[in-house]
């Protein structure tokens, strides 16, 4: 190898022994956290925010309607086992929900502190400098008056009043006026972000603190207390609540009026209820308070919302030796046009002791409830949803219900794994209308007795409600104050003219205006100001 090919050959590079790897790390977390506090970055998080809460509004939620999402996975599939391990029926409470979640906060936290304290140092500090070259600038304007500086300075300060202004003297002598309004827009923006980061705390702790429950009652006097998961058919907890300190109050449900066009679509619903709260439960006052879709009861802080209505019939079964029973339960609309529903009332046989005997005796009405019955041949339909010619078609059910297992089950259904393997018959099946009966081989007696109103109340507590309201609040108002208010700054630079060729003391003003945001129709407000800060400027005459 000669002597210029070595020469040629590129040196590599050296080494820089400041890129050590712990400076790297250094780096990269410092360069991350950058990204992350920007607004750039809470503003894309709060659009995924947005976009991860989509599946928890087009979803069912296992929290809010188990029975809903479980029917929904079974009936597509794979699609629906693959949704529910990637946690879309269980949104809120998800893993990738959470986590941006807690990354919009830190954004929002991390992007606020630095900006607030720039923001005080701004106030703190006043008016910039009058810049050197005025004529630089978007607007400008320079002229000789025939008034003194001291009185071109005050009329400027007359006519900036409610502007910032810093009054300063320059080196050569030069008077200057250093003027600025529009704080609030910056002040609006603070606001708006910090009324956002509000709601985003204020909705955690109400993940926390806040409980939702569900619960039928009879519309024919029957109450129901806040006393505990027990009263409620559904209840669904913060992070933060067991169920041992709900808010003490009771309602009592007197009756139920729905009101439906002549094609059975729902113009209201209207309960007439009863509460106890506070002091009322100590005195036994009851206080009357009209109910109405969207129209909450509130009272100790809870909401009580009326949701719907259906159907509990009443069946009595006799037995031989003349003992009867008589149950009141509640049917689950299957159609939420005509309120067709379907349920089961259970019955255990009285006066047998023995558990083997007792259970192989149980007894289940169960079938199809119609508010306004219509008959094709045997099957029975339901033709308007209010109460007009009510009808059943019961299959009456006997043998072990599996009511004695331990196990929960649903009142609106009889457990089909007792049907499957023979230990519960089908003994008779019945279209009854009100007063009808069916009797059975042993001589057992069912009867359709009539049919009461049940409405499904939910009962809401969220102690964060007023904070979001008040965040929510605060949010538009910065944002009015963000898009209403211009930052806008006025410069006013007067100097000695030196004209000795008179006897007049006159002064050079030099004027200009600079508009911080993009705002149409600055130019006007500066001629106006510098309009009106040489026009009243008092003039001196010569003296005679």
């Amino acid at each position: 190898m000669t002597h210029t090919e070595t020469a040629s050959r590129p040196t590599p590079p050296r080494p820089n022994p400041h890129r050590t790897p712990l400076r790297r790390a250094l780096a990269f977390v410092r360069n991350t956290w950058r990204g992350l506090t920007s607004m750039r970055t809470a503003l894309v998080l709060l659009f995924l925010l947005a976009l991860a809460a989509l599946p928890g509004a087009l979803l069912p939620q296992w929290d809010l309607n188990a029975e809903k999402t479980r029917s929904y996975i079974t009936e597509h599939g794979w699609w629906g086992q693959l949704l529910d391990r990637l946690q879309l029926f269980d949104v809120y409470s998800s893993v990738w929900f959470s986590a941006v979640y807690l990354l919009l906060m830190v954004s929002l936290i991390g992007c606020l502190v630095p900006r607030t304290g720039d923001y005080v140092r701004a106030m703190r500090a006043g008016p910039v400098r009058t810049p050197r070259n005025l004529s630089r600038l978007p607007h400008h304007m320079r002229t000789e008056v025939a008034a003194a500086p001291d009185d071109v300075v005050a009329t400027a300060r007359r006519r900036l009043r409610g502007w910032r202004v810093a009054e300063r003297t320059e080196a050569d002598g030069a008077r200057t006026l250093s003027a600025e309004r529009g704080y609030l827009r910056e002040t609006g923006n603070l606001v708006f972000h910090f009324g956002m980061l509000g709601i985003v705390i204020a909705f955690a702790g109400g993940a926390l603190y806040s409980y939702e429950g569900q619960v039928i009652v009879h519309a024919d006097g029957q109450e129901f207390c806040n006393s505990g998961i027990f009263a409620y058919d559904s209840f669904n907890p913060g992070l933060r609540v067991d169920g041992t300190g709900l808010t003490p109050f009771c309602v009592r449900v007197d009756d139920f009026e729905p009101t439906y066009t002549d094609a059975g679509q729902p113009i209201s619903y209207d309960a007439d209820i009863r509460y106890q709260s506070g002091a009322d439960l100590e005195s036994g006052t009851w206080r009357e308070h009209h109910l109405e879709v969207n129209e909450p009861l509130r009272t100790e802080g809870d909401r009580v919302y009326l949701l719907g209505h259906g159907y509990a019939p009443t069946f009595t079964v006799t037995w031989p030796d003349g003992e009867s029973r008589t149950q009141t339960i509640q049917w689950r609309p299957t159609d939420q046009t005509t309120l067709l529903s379907q349920g089961a009332t259970k019955f255990d046989p009285p006066g047998i002791t023995d558990a083997e005997v007792r259970r192989d005796n149980q007894l289940a009405v169960t079938g199809l409830f119609a508010p306004t019955a219509a008959l094709h041949g045997n099957i029975l339909t339901s033709a308007f949803p209010n109460l007009t010619d009510p009808a059943a078609a019961v299959d009456v059910m006997r043998g072990d219900l599996g009511i004695d297992s331990g196990q929960p089950q649903s009142i609106f259904e009889i457990d089909q794994s007792m049907v499957d393997s023979g230990r519960l018959e089908r003994v008779a099946r019945e279209n009854l209308r009100v007063g009808e009966s069916v009797t059975l081989d042993d001589g057992t007696r069912v009867s359709f007795d009539g049919v009461r109103r049940w409405v499904s109340l939910q009962v809401s507590h969220d102690p964060t409600q007023g904070w979001m309201l008040g965040f929510a609040i605060a949010m538009f108002v910065g944002l009015g104050a963000s898009l209403a208010v211009k930052r806008r700054r006025f410069w006013v630079r007067v100097t000695p003219a030196g004209d000795a060729g008179n006897d007049l003391r006159r002064s050079v003003v030099e004027l200009g205006g600079l508009a911080r945001t993009d705002q149409a129709g600055y130019g006007e407000e500066f001629s106006a100001l510098a309009r009106d800060v040489l026009d009243r400027t008092p003039r001196e005459r010569k003296a005679p």
